[in-house]
């Protein structure tokens, strides 16, 4: 039997986070790390540059539709066993990407790479609010969207510089690796959040009737979408960061880092930006003003794409990287606002707002992003035009939010921890 943990010493404050951010790392690593060898797979396998865009599609459509089930699977068995046995199968998957003699055959593997690499990145945002509250729950939430957030900058560099030593399928070796490292911290670090007599049935029906309940909330209605299209501004970018490097700003395999390294950072700043807030001013305002530094990145980029020439830096980057740190603000207190709706289904409801953006996700870079993606204009007026639709989302939560406060109740309509 392990020894307890304490929860509130530094070694767990500063490597739980570490660890859970390097588990919800694997989600966008898998998507980014292969970009640097679209060239090399493209070339062996005669393929197009639209058909090699569905290594990214098939990724997160798999994700997308496993996402719905690995967060209720951990209510009723637990965190742990979901994140080690769903890794596990993800390193298979990797192994068996390596060795696809075409198109066909590799895109099998990242769908199976897509349905199980959720288990790590959905199940480990259930487990900081698992085990903190309030402000602490914040500050590590937004401690772990920062190292999260390092993920999409430096996976394409990585691929880059491994394709030095070997060919493409090194880059898919490399994530097998990332995989028993993350087994093997899952099993020395993390604890055991979700106790038994916490538990749900392992059951269809109750699976089934979890998601509905959030689904069917209002509230979760409105946040869910908010946060969706605020993230998917910035994953137009990412998604399609194969076309918008190599076709728009006219760069190498070995330049994605060019790319990656601002937007990547201005979203660590607004993470950071978030941490700090925590017990300072409340979460609406911070999301809120998150929105807002999104939106004035939005806006910006769209002239800045108009008159600068094509492929022109550091013009091109500068919508992108504030709409990055408006996310970086903004995100993780969203994602804690979406757990906090639902405490005894924490699962269901991450999996149900990582099931939305994932769908959202694989719909922009499948559909949007090769009919925008001719040029930065394209993909400015697609990026504001997302903020947009999340800051809609946001303020009719807001509006409804402020008008429930604002109508009193009837004695009998209150709870009994509204008369304490």
């Amino acid at each position: 039997m392990s020894r307890p943990i304490d929860l509130n010493s530094r070694r767990a404050m500063v490597g739980i986070p570490i660890a859970l951010a390097m588990l919800s790392m694997i989600g966008p690593f898998s998507i980014d790390t292969p970009f640097p060898a679209f060239a090399q797979m493209r070339a062996e396998f005669g393929a197009s540059t639209q058909q090699m865009q569905l290594v990214v599609t098939t990724y997160l459509l798999a994700f997308a539709a496993m996402s719905l089930f690995h967060g209720p699977i951990s209510d009723a068995v637990g965190r742990r066993p979901v994140i080690v046995v769903s890794v596990s199968l993800y390193v298979l998957a990797c192994i068996g990407a390596a060795f696809s003699p075409n198109l066909a055959v590799l895109l099998v593997f990242r769908v199976l790479q897509g349905l199980f690499a959720g288990g790590a990145t959905i199940v480990s945002r259930t487990i900081i609010r698992d085990l903190y509250e309030g402000d602490q729950a914040q500050r590590l939430m937004s401690r772990v969207a920062m190292i999260f957030g390092l993920a999409p900058a430096i996976a394409p560099v990585v691929g880059g510089l491994v394709l030095q030593v070997g060919p493409w399928p090194v880059v898919f070796w490399l994530m097998a690796g990332l995989g028993v490292a993350l087994i093997v911290t899952t099993v020395l670090v993390i604890p055991e959040s979700h106790p038994r007599e916490r538990r749900t049935p392992l059951a269809v029906g109750q699976v089934v009737s979890g998601l509905g309940a959030v689904a069917r909330n209002p509230a979760f209605a409105r946040v869910a979408p908010a946060a969706s299209f605020a993230f998917g501004a910035q994953f137009l970018y990412i998604g399609g960061a194969s076309i918008f490097v190599v076709d728009v700003l006219g760069l190498g395999e070995l330049d994605f880092w060019v790319f990656f390294a601002p937007m990547i950072g201005g979203m660590v700043i607004g993470s950071w930006i978030s941490g700090r807030a925590a017990g300072r001013i409340s979460g609406r305002r911070l999301v809120s003003l998150g929105f807002t530094v999104a939106l004035a990145g939005g806006v910006v980029g769209v002239p800045l794409a108009v008159g600068a020439p094509e492929g022109v830096l550091p013009w091109a980057m500068v919508g992108p990287t504030l709409v990055a740190l408006g996310n970086g603000m903004l995100y993780p207190t969203l994602n804690l606002m979406m757990l906090d709706l639902f405490p005894e289904r924490r699962g269901a409801a991450v999996s149900g707002g990582s099931f939305l953006t994932l769908v959202l996700n694989a719909t922009v870079a499948s559909l949007v992003t090769p009919v925008v993606g001719e040029s930065a204009l394209g993909f400015a007026v697609t990026a504001v035009s997302m903020v947009v639709l999340g800051l809609l989302f946001w303020s009719w939560h807001l509006a409804i939010e402020t008008r429930d406060t604002a109508v009193p109740r009837r004695p009998e309509e209150l709870e009994p921890t509204d008369l304490m």
